[in-house]
């Protein structure tokens, strides 16, 4: 985990070391899921999307308002945009529907499931009256990217990926009586790089042993990559004993803060990785929804969020930080430490990179004419 940078929050405490106190117990055995039996459209949204197979209509007019100063977009709009088929509202969610993809948005809140895949947005969800306005900033940095992959420039032509081990050398990262972080991403990384080679991908890593890295170091060996490319820092959670699960990180947008903190004057400042906000969603949304889909009830969904580390920031390539679980939860510590956990997590990551890769080089199909 990136602690130095981590804001405070009641289920993002720090904690260097954690100490069990009751005798450790056996790794437990892992228990990987069947692989149709959950998000059975995520996994291939992006690949379906990018074949058309869901397009959008003639632009109509948006029914656009503003709510605080801010520009929010209604979900109807976004309903005809998009071709879904039915929008309902029950209690404080909406709804919007069609053959591949369900998006469900929690009114008053920022969260949206697509999928079962939990996004959460940059802005509030609002309702004024009987009309619910999603926030223009997360229309076009969020949901236009995963649901028209295609569409995002330049990003499929690439063959080569960055991975980032976090931590290693003086800096353990998180520990627990099992290990280090920085051993587990190393671990980890190695398994993605062994697998994507043999899908004829180039890999190189930041490191390739218990190496000290600044940030600075890692934003500097990925830019010096030249040739198309994506990045993925790996990573391991720690917090309260209760918190546990994966998550999904990307750059946040200008103008949007970091997770769980309050907004900045800096946070309107344009950063390197912004070039590439809507390739970073997409890649977020692959990786995070096939790990999902892999690992089932041996996780819990903790979404796909912002924030503004230093290599989401200075990397000049589209990129994501994942976090794989939380080395402070009793049971979820154990998990980590089995290699069936680590083989399927890296296998989930190489499957989505695959997808990705696919979906965001397709040719957009063209909206049909009235």
């Amino acid at each position: 985990m990136l602690s130095a940078v981590r804001p405070a929050a009641t289920n993002r405490v720090v904690i260097g070391v954690y100490v069990a106190t009751t005798p450790v117990k056996p790794v437990p055995k892992f228990l990987p899921m069947a692989r149709s039996t959950q998000f059975p459209a995520l996994l291939l949204m992006l690949a379906c999307l990018a074949l058309g197979r869901i397009s959008a209509a003639p632009a109509p007019a948006w029914d656009v308002t503003k709510i605080e100063g801010r520009e929010y977009v209604s979900a109807d709009s976004v309903k005809r945009f998009y071709n879904f088929a039915k929008m309902s509202r029950a209690g404080g969610s909406l709804v919007l529907e069609n053959s591949k993809v369900v998006m469900s948005l929690k009114i008053g809140g920022n969260e949206c499931l697509m999928n079962n895949v939990k996004f959460v947005f940059s802005q509030t969800i609002e309702a004024v009256g009987e009309k619910v306005f999603i926030s223009r900033m997360d229309l076009a940095k969020l949901i236009d990217p995963v649901l028209r992959p295609n569409f995002i420039k330049n990003a499929g032509d690439f063959r080569t990926v960055i991975l980032d081990p976090g931590h290693g050398g003086k800096d353990p990262g998180a520990t627990n009586p099992f290990g280090t972080e920085a051993k587990y991403n190393l671990k980890v990384s190695g398994l993605i790089k062994k697998q994507l080679e043999a899908k004829g991908f180039k890999v190189v890593m930041t490191r390739q042993s218990d190496l000290y890295q600044s940030l600075q170091e890692r934003v500097n060996f990925a830019n010096a990559v030249k040739e198309d490319a994506i990045y993925l820092s790996v990573h391991f959670n720690s917090g309260g004993r209760s918190a546990r699960g994966i998550e999904t990180f990307t750059l946040s947008p200008p103008g949007v803060s970091h997770y769980g903190r309050d907004f900045k004057a800096a946070d309107n400042q344009t950063r390197a990785g912004n070039e590439h906000d809507s390739a970073n969603i997409a890649l977020a949304t692959s990786v995070h929804g096939s790990i999902l889909r892999r690992l089932g009830k041996n996780t819990f969904d903790r979404g796909i969020k912002r924030a503004r580390f230093s290599v989401l920031s200075g990397v000049r390539h589209p990129a994501i930080l994942l976090e794989g679980g939380f080395m402070s939860h009793p049971y979820e510590a154990r998990l980590i430490e089995n290699q069936a956990y680590q083989t399927t997590l890296a296998a989930g990551v190489v499957d989505a990179i695959a997808k990705y890769r696919f979906a965001v080089s397709q040719t957009p199909v063209p909206a049909p004419q009235n």
